[in-house]
């Protein structure tokens, strides 16, 4: 690994703040909701860090920048925030954006913790700089195809937007039900309205309809199509992408909003520290706090620890992701080398397939465990 020149901060003991870079999507095209829960738990942390002494006496500060979902704004984000001498970086949801800044920093020596983003390939090479905590998509989605095929879905449509995240998830689904009978009909949103989505499904015979795409445009009106359909009055919708998790989507979609597996990375039980730090959540957000908000909140946890252990140079916080163990919101999180998988990797958090109860859209009921 190599040891890049020290940062303007590294090693102050004059009472200044140790400052950590978080890179959220605040504005639109991004994903709006996520990135105030995912900011709401990385802030709430860093108030309890400080509460509680902050970084060997010094305050821990947040310098938030809003990434849109723009992959070359994050890029430059990392730049403006290495300059600025933050000692690691934190957040982003989307995954091509995190791709962006987690080559950004492993080019600039900068440490970095991805706290929701999923794509396997977050490098391209084998790097020291950057660790995760969300698990990779090959994992999550395997296991959601495992609840398909449980499920007795064998011939599942996937409404697909263009995207490296969409065509690397279409991929996994593929190469995991084939050998196990399972088909995979790919629809092309870009070239198909809602209602032709329905006529398509109704020809392909398929018992499920994936939604690979963007919300709210175009995963909702292609909800409300089929829902509406009477053709596919039998036929599951899904979301391994996560879209239904915030409120936002019952917002939307009313009763069509339920009864649409996804997948969810939160244990069955809250552990003590998970139940406290989700009622203060809770609170901050006006509204039950989604998976993101603990990955936020896991984040600062982690990167607190380390900063105690081993101060702000970026070298030494890059060679302690093997030796992290830290007791996170969702369980005990440490890092490892996991196969095809080029970051230092928590392997793995809990992951669940979960829905709306169409009893009550605002409980989720869980379906499946991995």
């Amino acid at each position: 690994m190599t040891t890049p020149p020290p940062s303007p901060g590294a090693g102050r003991t004059d009472g200044s703040s140790v400052r950590i870079g978080a890179l959220v999507p605040l504005t639109r095209p991004g994903w709006v909701e996520a990135g105030q829960h995912l900011l709401a738990g990385l802030e709430l942390a860093v108030r309890e860090v400080n509460d509680a002494g902050g970084i060997v006496g010094r305050p821990l500060e947040l310098v938030v920048r809003d990434t849109t979902a723009d992959p070359q704004r994050a890029a430059a984000a990392v730049d403006e925030l290495a300059r600025l001498g933050v000692a690691a970086l934190a957040g982003e949801y989307h995954s091509v954006v995190a791709r962006a800044a987690a080559t950004r920093a492993d080019a600039l020596g900068l440490p970095f913790l991805c706290s929701s983003a999923v794509l396997d390939t977050l490098t391209e090479q084998p790097t020291e700089w950057v660790a995760r905590l969300a698990p990779a998509q090959s994992h999550g989605w395997r296991i959601y195809a495992d609840f398909l095929l449980d499920a007795g879905h064998s011939r599942i449509a996937v409404a697909a937007d263009s995207g490296a995240y969409w065509a690397s998830g279409a991929r996994i689904l593929r190469d995991h039900l084939a050998p196990r009978g399972g088909t995979l009909i790919e629809l092309d949103v870009r070239a198909l309205t809602p209602t032709a989505v329905c006529d398509e499904l109704v020809d392909s015979r398929a018992t499920a309809l994936l939604l690979l795409v963007g919300h709210p445009e175009p995963a909702v009106p292609i909800v409300k199509s089929v829902r509406h359909d009477r053709r596919l009055a039998e036929i599951m919708i899904g979301a391994p992408a996560g879209q239904p998790e915030f409120a936002e989507w019952e917002t939307l979609l009313g009763d069509d909003s339920a009864a649409i597996p996804f997948l969810r990375y939160l244990p069955e039980r809250l552990s003590p520290l998970g139940a406290r730090v989700e009622t203060d959540l809770r609170e901050r957000l006006a509204e039950a706090p989604s998976f993101v908000a603990f990955e936020g909140y896991d984040t600062i946890a982690v990167l607190a620890d380390v900063l105690r252990s081993h101060g702000e140079d970026g070298a030494r916080t890059a060679e302690s992701w093997p030796r992290v163990a830290v007791e996170g919101t969702r369980g005990r999180i440490q890092f490892s080398r996991t196969p095809g998988i080029n970051v230092w990797q928590w392997a793995w958090p809990p992951v669940q397939v979960v829905d709306r109860d169409p009893a009550e859209p605002d409980r989720f009921r869980i379906l499946h465990v991995g």
